[in-house]
């Protein structure tokens, strides 16, 4: 440690880091100021490493800059090129490599520590490089398959096999029994160091690395949202118990806070579904589709097809309308032509509102982003609570690329696999008007009823189109 800051000057310095790591948290809270919490954490982060490299002879000044200015040479990329649809992947891709960081910084520190001692590593920095190990590799490539099942490059369907929680069992019994025996027996340590046997720290990761595929690949891409959620739990996780490896009290508070984070966001998730963490992980959610014939049943007859001309005449005749975004909105980069059709309906004294679901994209707030991207102001973001009770004073609905959150049977079918998920019940309302593509199903993988329901008009075609289209009629009239 150099003179230049000391042990309490190193102290202060990762006192403000924390101080910044809060606040930025604290601020991402809202979307109105994410922005800034998002500023505000970088900062901190940054003011963190500063401080270590100053601070510690790690490695080459010339090698660590080299690093970090390829390092942000990629993140500066990725920020530029991944578009907001592809963001939930993005973060579990981060996620990832959190895990996988932390993982090996662990198990270099007991390396070191082993080559110094004979071998012998303290008991506590052995149980936090343990748990950091298996939390951390459990997070780097389960992160990279449920990223994988998002972005399309792996099934998104739930891959199931016989006796495949015996084998999870197996694995997990194997990275544990690794971690005591390094703890228990750290003279192992010794012989490794010597070539003579294999490291028990590197069979604890190898066990956990596998675990952390069969964990994930066995769950439907529809849960990836809550799976990369808890992910992200699990990577604080591992840096917290990095920094106990360490004795780094700026990594163990940073992930603290983003463990703690992740698993209040995944409870949100949950809760937003209806669903235990256990049926997540479990349940195989959206496998059991359904019947053609059940589909005929529903839907043979019932559909209602409506034009962007009928849509704008509907508009045109209304005082209150609320639009509800969905994942099929974002894929369509949508959002900017709807926000125009809310600014036109503003300007000719029409109430608009947006009516967002907790998981109407692929992770929480994603819709508040897309839309704040479009420049729609805040106050007109609706949650799904307050936007509710409106519904029956509404004159129009305009679905655009939204299915399971607007799905009725989450309130009417107890044997439904979204019953009890809380919707929004849209068909309240006097006229509703949903844009898809098709009548295809959601990611429950059942049919909605509520488009054929006699107050529902179907308007098929690419989100983006339709949207432009309504505005140019709406124009026109004006």
């Amino acid at each position: 440690m150099v003179e230049l800051l000391g042990d309490t000057g190193l102290s202060l310095v990762y006192l403000v880091a924390a101080i910044l790591f809060i606040q930025g948290l604290r601020d991402m809270t809202h979307p109105r100021t994410a922005v800034r919490g998002n500023l505000t954490s970088a900062a901190g982060m940054f003011v963190a490493v500063a401080a270590t490299v100053i601070a510690f002879e790690i490695l080459d000044p010339a090698i660590l800059l080299a690093g970090l200015v390829v390092g942000g040479a990629i993140g500066t990329v990725l920020a530029v090129k991944v578009q907001m649809t592809e963001m939930p992947q993005l973060v579990g891709f981060f996620n990832g490599m959190g895990g996988g960081a932390s993982a090996l910084v662990a198990g270099a520190e007991v390396v070191q520590l082993g080559s110094a001692n004979g071998g012998a590593i303290p008991a506590e920095v052995g149980v936090a490089a343990a748990a950091s190990g298996i939390i951390g590799a459990v997070t780097f490539t389960g992160s990279l398959v449920a990223a994988g099942k998002l972005h399309g490059l792996v099934t998104g369907s739930a891959i199931r096999y016989t006796g495949e929680h015996v084998v999870k069992a197996a694995l997990l019994a194997i990275a544990v029994a690794s971690g005591l025996y390094m703890i228990v027996q750290p003279d192992v340590l010794a012989g490794v160091l010597q070539g003579s046997a294999v490291p028990s720290f590197w069979l604890l990761l190898v066990a956990a690395s596998v675990l952390g595929v069969t964990l994930v690949i066995s769950i439907g891409g529809a849960d990836m949202p809550v799976v990369i959620a808890l992910l992200n739990a699990y990577s604080g996780l591992a840096a917290a118990g990095t920094g106990f490896v360490l004795g780094n009290s700026a990594l163990i508070i940073a992930g603290t806070l983003v463990g703690a984070a992740g698993m209040i966001l995944t409870v949100i998730m949950c809760e937003s579904m209806n669903r235990s963490l256990t049926n997540v992980l479990f349940g195989g959610f959206g496998e059991a589709g359904t019947s053609d014939d059940e589909v005929d049943e529903i839907y043979e007859g019932n559909i209602t097809e409506t034009s962007p001309t009928e849509v704008e005449m509907l508009l045109d005749t209304a005082s209150r309308v609320v639009i509800v975004p969905g994942y099929g909105m974002a894929v369509a980069q949508a959002q900017h032509a709807v926000a125009e059709l809310s600014e036109l309906l503003a300007e000719n004294d029409v109430d608009v509102e947006f009516g967002i679901h907790p998981v109407a994209g692929r992770m929480p707030g994603h819709m508040n982003v897309l839309l704040a991207e479009a420049d729609v102001p805040y106050d007109r973001m609706t949650e799904l609570e307050e936007v509710n009770p409106t519904f029956a004073q509404t004159d129009v609905v305009f679905v655009i690329g939204a299915n399971d959150v607007v799905n009725p049977l989450a309130n009417t079918d107890d044997s439904s696999p979204i019953a009890g998920m809380p919707v929004l019940n849209v068909a309240e309302a006097g006229t509703v008007v949903v844009n898809k593509r098709s009548l295809s199903p959601g990611f429950s993988g059942i049919p909605n009823p509520l488009f054929a329901e006699d107050n529902c008009l179907m308007l098929f075609g690419d989100g983006q189109e339709m949207a432009q289209e309504v505005v140019g009629e709406y124009k026109e009239s004006h």
